[in-house]
């Protein structure tokens, strides 16, 4: 091979080597620019999170700062509330302790008032003896002057005549006082017999119906056995009503309605239902302990049990009327078992009222009277309501057990228009007088309270007008028990420095 040819392959080899190793070169770098470049890339991105971090934190730190300001704020806005509320508690204190202070102050006014009221009628008292006193000077002195020309035997009667009189002044004092404790010695025990007796009898109550319900199954039933114009019920007689209610009861339970069959329920019915007015009658007199009574009181007494008085059981009632005369007797001292038998018989005549004209107390006593009864009991039953003025402990006994019995709260029922309108009437009666300002009536109406004008109505007057409201409710007015008629009068005066 030439040289030539070899020099010029050698060139060639030469150029294509550098042309290579530039590419070579070229291409790295181009890639140290792309690191580079990438590494910039990381540089910017991580600043960037580092930023963002930075940011973060410095948001947080400054939530921080601010609930922690917040939460100082709040607990400082606390202590000044409690200051102010001390402060307001202190204040309130301070009023209450001026409004003591206050009341303390108007209460010292109301007693040095009223020792000025006593001062001055001590002062009048003192006044009326010093002129008592001269007045009797004078007398004794113009005595003296009388006795002076008087014999002595003139003289002795003239002195025993004055003796008299005094003596007899100073008796009738000394006898206005005695009665005066002994009365209050005998309300006060009258109050502790009826308080025990009360406490002592323990009874149930229950308010009785006179109407008696029967579930009838269809109209045509019913119809068939009210009949025309109801002929078939209407009735006024306890004892009878309950007759009709076994008698219909039966019918329902039968079915078969018809002449015959009424009256073979009706007969039946009659034997029952009197069979159990004569045990109910035993029942009462075994109960009290009462067995020598005629066999018509018995079935009388037995009667009573299908008798009610305003809701209450007239048969209940007379057992605890006996119950509590016999308590009160024992009390007494006396015996109670005419008071337990009074009180036992002493409504008998409600049993036949509805047959016989007249009071029940008045048909209760004529009943006890033709059956055998002791005069005693006849008189306390027909004293009970006052009908003959009564004349015996007694009959005292008995009027005070059926007042207790009757009046007791839970014994009888009342309707709450007709009570309204009593509690109405009681304070109307009360309004009517002159003078009366305000009128209350209270405890169910069992006491009245009366306020009077102390300008229009003097202190003697008020004895007079509870007098005449309490006459005027009894003949007015029907009520269980008694109504109490308070009459106050009050003045005051009230003066205030500033």
């Amino acid at each position: 091979m030439p040289v030539e040819i070899t020099a010029i392959i050698a060139v060639v080899c030469v150029a294509c080597g550098a042309g290579i190793g530039f590419a070579i070169m070229k291409l790295r770098a181009n890639g140290a620019a792309q690191r580079a470049q990438a590494e910039a890339q990381s540089l910017v991105e991580d600043a960037k999170r580092q930023a963002e971090t930075f940011k973060r934190e410095a948001k947080l730190e400054a939530k921080d700062e601010a609930m922690r300001l917040k939460q100082e704020m709040q607990a400082e806005q606390k202590e000044r509330m409690k200051e102010v509320r001390k402060a307001e508690d202190r204040l309130d204190q301070r009023e209450r302790l001026l409004d003591k202070r206050d009341e303390t102050l108007n209460q010292r006014d109301d007693k040095l008032n009223d020792r000025e009221h006593q001062i001055s009628s001590l002062q009048g008292q003192l006044d009326r003896r010093s002129r008592d006193l001269e007045e009797a000077q004078r007398e004794v002195g113009y005595k003296l002057e009388k006795v002076a020309g008087m014999t002595p035997e003139e003289a002795k009667r003239e002195l025993l005549d004055s003796l008299k009189d005094q003596v007899a002044h100073e008796s009738a004092a000394i006898i206005r006082d005695a009665e005066a404790q002994a009365k209050a010695e005998a309300d006060k025990k009258a109050r502790s017999i009826l308080s025990l007796a009360i406490q002592r009898v323990a009874a149930d109550h229950t308010a009785e119906t006179t109407v008696s319900t029967i579930h009838i199954p269809s109209d045509d039933l019913k119809g068939r056995i009210i009949g025309r114009e109801g002929r078939n019920i209407r009735c006024f007689d306890p004892v009878r009503r309950e007759i009709g209610r076994v008698t219909m009861e039966n019918l329902v339970a039968d079915g078969r309605i018809h002449p015959a069959r009424i009256e073979e329920m009706f007969g039946k019915a009659e034997s029952l239902v009197n069979q159990r007015v004569q045990e109910a009658g035993e029942q009462a007199a075994f109960d009290t302990g009462i067995h020598d009574l005629h066999p018509e009181i018995i079935h009388t007494l037995g009667r009573l049990r299908y008798r009610t008085s305003f809701g209450q059981n007239v048969l209940n009632h007379s057992l605890e009327v006996a119950y509590l005369a016999s308590v009160m007797a024992s009390e007494l001292g006396l015996d109670p078992i005419p008071a337990k038998r009074a009180g036992l018989l002493h409504d008998l005549g409600k049993a036949v009222d509805h047959e016989v004209e007249g009071s029940h107390a008045v048909i209760g006593a004529d009943l006890a009277r033709r059956f055998g009864e002791k005069p005693e009991i006849v008189h306390a039953i027909e004293a009970h309501h006052n009908d003959v003025e009564p004349e015996s402990v007694l009959a005292v006994l008995v009027q005070a057990a059926d007042a207790v019995s009757a009046a007791r709260p839970g014994a009888r029922k009342e309707t709450l228009d007709a009570y309204v309108k009593r509690l109405e009437k009681l304070e109307e009666i009360a309004n009517s007088y002159n003078g009366v300002e305000r009128t209350y009536a209270i405890q169910a109406g069992r006491e009245v309270r009366v306020m009077v004008e102390p300008d229009k109505v003097d202190e003697a007057s008020t004895t007079v007008l509870a007098h005449d409201i309490a006459q005027r409710i009894e003949n007015e007015l029907q009520y269980p028990g008694q109504v109490k008629v308070v009459v106050i009068r009050e003045s005051r005066a009230i003066g205030i420095a500033k």
